[in-house]
């Protein structure tokens, strides 16, 4: 039985897919644009998705999910890319994650694993995991819509779309 990670899987899909329109959106020059010195473009923050989940999802079950070879704050480091470049690393974390989620059975969710050696239940994590990406995919949209103004194709009801997304709701489910 997978009832409950298919709907896990389905909001991991979701998200990935609000990011990956908002990439589609944007030039190399805005997918690297900070709105403040101390913000995040929206490159580093999915480079950071990418490497977060590349790291708690390889070997999911049987090793710790904050990996020895991950280097987190690189993740951070301000870096010129293209949007090709942010979509080729974005993928590998998601490519990991869609694996590991299509081997798992609803009876491994009580499973123990552990992230910085603190113990999770597996459905515990991937929830956890679930708000983290979801939290910053927000972020990418919400920078991308700043960025692009008034070009801004909406990823979900646009302003004054309520009733006619509502006749037909398309996208409740990736």
């Amino acid at each position: 039985m997978r009832a409950m990670l298919s709907g896990i899987e389905s909001e991991f899909r979701r998200y990935r897919g609000l990011a990956e329109r908002t990439f589609d959106q944007l030039s190399d020059e805005e997918i690297g644009h900070k709105p403040t010195p101390e913000s995040n473009s929206i490159a580093t923050i999915a480079w950071h998705v990418s490497g977060n989940l590349e790291s708690r999802f390889t070997d999911f079950l049987t090793s710790d999910g904050e990996k020895p070879w991950r280097v987190r704050d690189d993740e951070f480091a301000d870096r010129p890319v293209a949007v090709a470049e942010v979509r080729a690393r974005w993928v590998v974390g998601w490519d990991i994650l869609m694996e590991t989620l299509s081997d798992l059975e609803d009876e491994d969710l009580a499973r123990s694993v552990t992230i910085r050696d603190v113990p999770f239940t597996a459905s515990e994590a991937l929830h956890r995991s679930l708000a983290h990406t979801a939290s910053h995919v927000g972020q990418i949209a919400y920078v991308g819509k700043m960025l692009r103004g008034a070009g801004w194709a909406y990823l979900s009801i646009p302003p004054e779309g309520t009733a006619a997304y509502n006749a037909n709701p398309t996208r409740e489910k990736a």
